[in-house]
Parts: structure tokens; C-alpha cells; sequence
């Protein structure tokens, strides 16, 4: 057995042939002329911050590329406006922008994008294309091309700047993602859950739900000081650039308890959390995934990567950290504490990155409860 301060067994894989790429081989491959105009300082545990550029367009609604057919042709062929980039993107609205960054990725190698944690909070709706490919936030083996973004604001009107990041890119040189079994085992072994407000590690067999698919499904906390919060359709504008600037309420409104109960109401969006609390070893990063409709008709994500590190500490002393939903019921929904409200899926990254989450400065390191983007500051803080 081993304490949280101690480095678990399993560390003696330190490499692997297969994985996510980490953030030494990402430096390596921008260094290379693979990632041509991305930026070092850009560079997450086992991702790459993609940044906007100024060529920006607004468009009808949401673009996909057939096979073999260029974004640039798509453009060309719907009706679209060209967007300046110091005016707002409106709420109900969709644009296209291409990103600063492209690839010329060797074959064995192919990613996939998310959108940023801020990003997410915000019910900003993002998603990147690329020349070709009929799937959305897929960027295929050995692919070389520029990289363009969708993006939709769902519940205020935003303004971005040119070299804003909204989404990242994680590559891959096979897939890892963990088997059933070695879910359990990575449980026990990493300690990967936490009791809600105890500082005290789950086992397998203590899971209130498992689709037994190698996710791992977390429960709703209704019992913090703060509930969540419900985003207002105001008319207001958000600049993404102010940091800490907002006042929450100027966004969303508190979420309140009926008796032992809250609806969450169709069509509206939610912050809200997780109850167990979830550390990320230095060799694994994890993905929300969607909840299929067994557990009701609702997405629970927008943003869904964690870095290896998250709530890991710096080494393995931490005690996990609970994650922040993004939540979008499509019916009227009653939710209690403790209920199936998102999913996970672990995967193994090729080596430990030379930078971990918990050791590089981020905005949510002291996160407990839901908690509303970097542009607001904290209640009570």
C-alpha cells in the first residue's frame, strides 16, 4: 500500500509507445516545423493552446466540410460576411475563424481538439475543422493543414481578440484509454477518487454508478455552501480579456434548493459539480465524455480535458480536486445530490510531461464547488 505522499507502483511504466504526447514531445514537434505557427508558451502538461487569428467570418449556422473538400471552399460556397474582430460575436449567432496555428504531422500521429476550461464556463460553444474530414474536432493521422474554429455563443454575446485561445489540441500515436479492469486497478493503485468533502480515497467497488466501459460516472454535489450557478440571457458583453473583472451575478444567477431538490430547466445552462473530487497521475490525462440517455437527456460538458497533475499535487500528496460541469438540459430535469452526472475516461500519455498541472499557475488550483470562468472573480474570496 502506499500514503498520498508517496509515488504509487504503477510509475515504473515511465514510457510508452503508444499514448497522448506530452509537453516535452509537443515543444520537440513546434521546434520541428511540425506545428507551424504555434508558440511555446502555449503549451499545456499533454496539450497545445490554439489561438485565433484575425481572418474571422460570420456564417448561418454551423459548417462541416465533406471529404476531400477544403474549409476555404465551404466558405466560398455559403453565404458568408467577413467579421471584424473588435466587434462583438453575437449571442445566436455563429462565425468561423482560422486559427494562427496549423500542422504537417508525420504519419502516427493524429489529435483531437476540446474546448478550454474558460471556454466552456462561458457556454461558449466551440469546435475546430479541418480541410476534408466530415467530423468535427478531428484532426486525422498524418494530416497537413490550417486549423479553423467554430464558434457560438449560447448565452451573451462575447467579444474575443486576435490571439485569444479557446480550444486545444491533444495528440496521440494510439489509442490508451483504460479497459474496465484497468480502471480498477488505476482506482486503487493512483488513488484517482475522493470523497466529496473528505480528505479519505474511493474504491471501485464504493462507486455509486458504472456503465462498465472503463468511464468512471461522478455524481452531482447539491450540499455546498455555493449550488451552481444558471446563466442569465442578457444582453450584456463579455470581454474574454478581462481577468477577474466581473461580478458573477452580472452573468448567471444562484442556483437555489426546493426543499432536497432543484430543477434544471430545458434550454438553460448551468455551472455546477461534481461531488467526488478526482486527482490525475503525472502518466494520464482524462476526458469527460458524454452520458449516454440512461442517465437523462442532457449534456453535462462542454470542455472535457484535464492535464495529468489535476489535483495531483507536486508529489502525490494532494487529495484530488472536484471538476466543474457544464450542464445543458434538453428536458426539465429534477437532480438531488448524489446523482449520475457526468463521465470520465482515463488514458495514458507516453511519458510524464515536464510540466504538471498542479505546478504551473492556473485559476482553478483553489477550485471547491462550481466555479464560473477566470473572468469573474470569487464570491467571498
Amino acid at each position: 500500500t502506499h500514503g498520498p505522499g508517496t509515488m504509487p507502483r504503477m510509475q515504473i511504466v515511465t514510457k510508452r509507445r503508444y499514448g497522448a504526447l506530452p509537453s516535452q514531445s509537443l515543444r520537440s514537434m513546434i521546434r520541428a516545423g511540425m506545428l507551424p505557427g504555434a508558440r511555446e508558451e502555449n503549451i499545456s502538461p499533454a496539450s497545445l493552446d490554439l489561438s485565433l487569428s484575425g481572418e474571422a467570418y460570420r456564417v448561418r449556422g454551423t459548417l462541416q466540410t465533406l471529404h476531400g473538400e477544403l474549409v476555404t471552399d465551404v466558405l466560398k460556397a455559403v453565404s458568408v460576411e467577413r467579421h471584424d474582430l473588435s466587434l462583438p460575436l453575437l449571442r445566436g449567432h455563429t462565425y468561423m475563424v482560422r486559427l494562427n496555428e496549423s500542422t504537417r504531422l508525420p504519419d502516427g500521429i493524429y489529435g483531437y481538439t476540446n474546448p478550454k476550461s474558460s471556454t466552456g464556463r462561458l457556454d461558449l460553444h466551440v469546435r475546430v475543422l479541418v480541410d476534408g474530414i466530415p467530423r468535427y474536432d478531428t484532426v486525422p493521422d498524418g494530416y497537413h493543414g490550417p486549423l479553423w474554429i467554430s464558434i457560438s455563443p449560447k448565452s451573451f454575446s462575447v467579444l474575443v481578440t486576435e490571439g485569444e485561445t479557446l480550444t486545444q489540441l491533444r495528440l496521440f500515436t494510439g489509442d490508451t484509454r483504460l479497459s474496465e479492469l484497468e480502471l480498477k486497478m488505476a482506482i486503487e493503485e493512483y488513488r484517482l477518487v475522493w470523497k466529496g468533502s473528505e480528505n479519505i480515497p474511493m474504491v471501485y467497488k464504493e462507486l455509486a454508478a458504472r456503465d462498465d466501459d472503463g468511464s468512471l460516472v461522478l455524481t452531482l454535489d447539491l450540499k455546498s455552501k455555493c449550488l451552481g450557478w444558471v446563466a442569465k440571457n442578457t444582453e450584456a458583453v463579455l470581454a474574454l480579456s478581462k481577468i477577474g473583472h466581473y461580478s458573477p451575478t452580472d452573468f448567471f444567477e444562484p442556483l437555489l434548493l426546493d426543499g432536497q431538490f432543484c430543477v434544471l430547466k430545458k434550454d438553460h445552462f448551468y455551472i455546477l459539480s461534481t461531488d467526488e473530487r478526482i486527482r490525475v497521475p503525472p502518466v494520464m490525462a482524462t476526458e469527460m465524455v458524454p452520458m449516454d440517455e440512461r442517465a437523462g437527456d442532457f449534456r453535462s460538458h462542454y470542455a472535457g480535458f484535464i492535464d495529468p497533475g489535476w489535483g495531483w499535487g507536486h508529489m502525490g500528496e494532494g487529495f484530488g480536486r472536484p471538476f466543474t460541469l457544464e450542464v445543458r438540459p434538453f428536458e426539465d430535469i429534477v437532480a438531488r445530490h448524489g446523482q449520475p452526472i457526468a463521465k470520465l475516461r482515463f488514458e495514458y500519455i507516453t511519458e510524464a510531461p515536464d510540466i504538471t498541472y498542479d505546478t504551473k499557475p492556473s485559476n482553478y488550483l483553489e477550485q471547491a464547488g462550481p466555479r464560473l470562468g477566470k473572468q469573474f472573480w470569487v464570491p467571498n474570496s
